[in-house]
């Protein structure tokens, strides 16, 4: 569906008079009334459509309560778009970083907004609803991701975005630290993975800009071109490391029919007809990137093994109350299932 914001949630509001006093000081370029709605369809961050004047911006901050170390970080994400925006189009240009949380009670980054059509649980129906117009959108969202890793990792404002060194050892084990702060209940399997992830590590060559969380609905499509990605949503992980990590982590949000258990955050919809499997991602991935891909199982094991982690990140949020969005309550009992589902694949490893 195009991507309309609506009321903002009661628990999520901020105070937007002191926005106001805030912007007319420090970007006096934007001039007029100022108008807050929100974009309710993320699980994590806060996402807020800002209009001042004839200026319509976007409006980033971190989700309510306390919050995994090295998350939710708007600076990073910041820093990364201002890099990006200007080699890779899919990224939003931004506007100015506050990191000032007495203005709405957390930093925040204003950017630009872009307009499209993003796909979450139903198709959209912007878009003609045959297999062939699902098979354009999923080869779209793979080459965008090919082109990501075809950025120049050695130019400054690039090379100054990660250290990719290690990258993926400090990446499963600042996984399994988060699982144990985050955990609302014991999971031996979890642990499990964890270790056999770190005594599984492939020596990848690669290097490349990691988006760190690319999935369907992170994505933005033309409105009237369902092969074309217009925008690509949420730079907070944004560092430079092994790029299949980043593919590992499309094809562990990626349902198909006969998985017996539901991806993500449970959406069906990349199930239906048209919809590339996950051999054909990979495939696709490989013949646009040149880059070997014998050892995916790994990549694919850990994005199951992190998105369980990420559940519960969120789930933990609201068992202890610090948000009332009935959505959070409904993801603990995914957990454990996507857990069954990382210890499967990891039986390829």
């Amino acid at each position: 569906m195009l991507d309309a914001p609506g009321d903002i949630r009661p628990d999520e509001t901020f105070d937007e008079a002191h926005l106001a006093d805030y912007l007319r000081r420090n970007l006096p370029e934007l001039d007029g009334p100022l108008a807050v709605q929100q974009f309710r369809g993320g699980h994590a961050n806060l996402t807020y459509a800002v209009t001042v004047g004839d200026r319509h911006l976007v409006l980033r901050r971190p989700p309510l309560g306390p919050v995994a170390p090295k998350s939710h970080d708007m600076a990073r994400e910041y820093r990364a778009l201002k890099a990006l925006a200007p080699l890779y189009a899919p990224a939003p240009q931004v506007l100015h970083l506050c990191e000032d949380t007495s203005v709405i009670g957390a930093v925040f980054f204003l950017m630009e907004r872009r307009y499209g059509v993003v796909i979450r649980m139903e198709w959209p129906r912007e878009f003609p609803d045959e297999p062939g117009t699902r098979r354009r959108v999923s080869e779209a969202l793979v080459d965008s991701l090919a082109d990501l890793h075809a950025v120049d990792v050695t130019r400054p404002e690039i090379a100054a975005l990660g250290k990719p060194d290690g990258f993926v050892l400090r990446q499963v084990t600042g996984w399994h630290e988060r699982w144990e702060r985050a955990k609302t209940r014991e999971m031996p399997l979890m642990d499990e993975l964890a270790r056999k992830l770190r005594d599984r590590i492939p020596k990848s060559p690669y290097v490349a800009v990691l988006h760190n969380d690319w999935k369907l609905d992170n994505t933005m499509y033309a409105a009237d071109d369902p092969g074309r990605v217009v925008a690509v949503f949420d730079w907070d992980m944004t560092t430079l490391g092994d790029p299949l990590i980043d593919l590992g982590t499309l094809l562990g949000y990626w349902g198909q029919p006969g998985d017996e258990v539901p991806r993500g955050t449970g959406s069906m919809i990349t199930m239906a007809e048209g919809f590339l499997g996950r051999d054909e991602i990979a495939q696709r991935y490989a013949a646009r990137s040149g880059r070997d891909l014998s050892d995916i199982a790994f990549y694919e094991t850990f994005a199951l093994f992190k998105t369980a982690v990420v559940l519960e990140q969120i789930y933990v949020r609201f068992v202890r109350g610090q948000t009332k969005d009935e959505r959070f309550g409904a993801l603990g009992p995914l957990v454990p299932r996507l857990a069954e589902a990382a210890h499967a694949r990891g039986a390829r490893l």
